[in-house]
């Protein structure tokens, strides 16, 4: 590990960036908000499939629809480069319409411990398939 002057080992970035984020997954997909949101900062910018938004709170309002069907994931791959991380990973679902997973691939970017930016990608018919949208929804966002 690379020191400093004062031969205090310094931190590696990339480990704590990929910590948070993986807290913040770990908490998010078991429905935990209120720990998934401890890592996000307040100015967190979103962009997925059914929701963009600015706004750490503005976020979790939009993903509630989430909180009672997600039921965990497992990460297949993940990279990072300094602040920001990318993972790919299986989110399981479980809603009156089945269970099931869809893989998912989430970029996020981080600064001091807290997750600022994230951006997810995934096919919105498999999600629609397990999720679908009811003919009476006033645009109410669910990622």
């Amino acid at each position: 590990m690379p020191t400093t002057a004062s031969t205090s080992p310094v931190p590696d970035a990339s480990a704590e960036t990929t910590a948070a984020v993986n807290e913040y997954l770990t908490a998010f997909y078991r429905g935990d908000f209120d720990r998934a949101a401890a890592v996000v900062a307040d100015g967190f910018c979103f962009e997925g499939p059914f929701l963009q938004v600015t706004g750490k709170d503005a976020f979790f309002a939009g993903a509630q629809g989430l909180r009672q069907v997600v039921r965990g994931h497992r990460l297949v791959r993940q990279w990072a480069d300094g602040n920001e991380v990318s993972s790919l990973y299986e989110v399981d679902l479980a809603t009156q319409a089945g269970q099931g997973s869809v893989l998912m691939s989430e970029w996020h970017k981080v600064d001091a411990g807290q997750i600022t930016s994230g951006r997810v990608v995934f096919d919105t018919a498999a999600f629609r398939a397990l999720l679908p949208v009811p003919s009476d929804a006033q645009g109410t966002a669910h990622l």
